[in-house]
């Protein structure tokens, strides 16, 4: 399929897991990409596995500036945005009683303040057409031990797309969430452990752990015509763990 032939994208999170994988799968389909992450050795990683139509730009997502070097990049080279998938994430397990004030700062730095800047960083590029999308949990609708600031902030990342796809009305920009569920990512092996997430995985109705590849189908519909008649909606891709 060529669903994204002469499209341009920002993956933010691109250089691994979900984000590297939607890059491929992104690419495949006939776009150009531009991967945004952190850490600078990921993303050469990346580039040397995307090929020529994928260029990164290194960078946080809570820092205006490096965003404001991302977007500009973006203009300069490509002129205009069709797809915007705010997808970085952090979390880490902490129970209850024990969370810190660095802690929750650092997970809504990242997971809601990032997708916001992210998100009006890029709405000047965009026009008719545009999808913007945004990574989810099925943690933001489940109650998860030990998780419970990573999940509030997804949760929050919920009624970003409610309310801004209220606010996109005549623009022709859609935004939706893709939520994964439990998928083998390099985060969520160091979060979670990689038994623990196949073991999740296997509980769920599919039966086994999530590929970021399919979570990357998922985000490669989103980001296409195919979901024209789609805005402020979620979409699980979770093996059913959150809708048993």
């Amino acid at each position: 399929m060529n669903r994204l032939t002469g499209k341009t994208a920002i993956i933010t999170g691109g250089g691994t897991g979900i984000g590297l994988a939607s890059a491929r799968r992104f690419i495949e389909e006939g776009a150009f990409v531009y991967i945004f992450g952190r850490r600078q050795e990921k993303l050469d990683a990346a580039l040397a596995a995307l090929g020529p139509n994928a260029r990164a730009v290194a960078g946080s997502v809570s820092s205006a500036a490096d965003l404001a070097r991302l977007f500009d990049a973006v203009k300069s080279e490509r002129g205009s945005l069709d797809i915007l998938f705010a997808n970085a994430g952090y979390g880490e397990l902490v129970p209850l009683g024990q969370i810190t004030e660095a802690q929750y700062e650092a997970a809504f730095d990242v997971n809601v303040k990032g997708v916001l800047l992210t998100v009006q960083a890029g709405l000047p590029l965009m026009g008719e057409g545009g999808s913007i999308i945004l990574t989810g949990s099925t943690t933001g609708v489940m109650g998860t031990p030990t998780f419970s600031i990573y999940s509030a902030s997804k949760a929050a990342v919920r009624n970003f797309a409610r309310s801004w796809a209220q606010d996109l009305r005549g623009t022709g920009i859609r935004v939706n969430v893709l939520s994964p569920g439990p998928t083998l990512t390099d985060m969520a092996e160091e979060v979670v452990g990689r038994d623990a997430i196949v073991e999740l995985g296997a509980g769920t109705p599919i039966g086994h752990v999530g590929d970021p590849s399919e979570v990357a189908a998922v985000a490669a519909f989103l980001a296409s015509s195919d979901s024209s008649f789609m805005t402020g909606s979620e979409v699980f891709a979770d093996g059913g763990l959150a809708q048993i």
